[in-house]
């Protein structure tokens, strides 16, 4: 089988149309039907759903947890999180794995954290965010999706995958990488 990857001169959100263009491209292809999004402040969930109808293909924003960087508010707006809901996608805000140094005392996740960051950036948290929306029954374990994330802002990676819970990680299956940055 041959298969196109694109790569990206520069990481971040100038990569989003191109991204958002070869997922579509993907989905019709393939007939993937859910979306695994990582979506900070929403930027990129507002892009992907202007595209991508849930009665089609189901976006399943992960956005960051609840004081992960000590702030008292929520970088994604709640507004945005009702306005998904009601047009039939999913927005979770679940446990980020790779970001636990001080609940385990261990430096486990961060050595898988920086393992994956070899490839990518975005390519770690693509792998983070699909088993995060897998622990939350989002995404059921076994299941085929594609997952996009971005290093910073916007969105500049882009894999096929099997899903898997965290605590069983070694069954998660990257199939394809469609986009990274260099």
């Amino acid at each position: 089988m041959e298969e196109r990857i694109v790569y990206f001169e520069k990481p971040g959100a100038e990569n989003t149309d191109t991204v958002i263009q070869l997922v579509h491209d993907c989905v019709i292809k393939k007939g993937i039907k859910k979306i695994v999004l990582a979506s900070t402040r929403g930027n990129a969930a507002k892009a992907f759903a202007k595209v991508f109808d849930a009665k089609d293909v189901q976006l399943i924003v992960i956005p960051w947890q609840y004081s992960f960087k000590g702030e008292e508010e929520q970088p994604f707006p709640k507004t945005l999180v009702k306005e998904l809901q009601e047009k039939g996608h999913i927005v979770h805000f679940g446990t980020m794995l790779f970001h636990t140094e001080e609940l385990y005392g261990v430096k486990a996740p961060q050595v898988i954290a920086n393992t994956l960051r070899i490839i990518a950036q975005g390519f770690k948290v693509c792998v983070e965010i699909l088993m995060m929306a897998t622990d939350g029954g989002c995404v059921k374990k076994g299941e085929n999706v594609i997952v996009v994330a971005g290093s910073g802002s916007g969105s500049d990676t882009a894999v096929i995958a099997t899903a898997a819970p965290s605590n069983r990680m070694s069954l998660l299956r990257i199939h394809e990488i469609l986009c990274k940055p260099l």
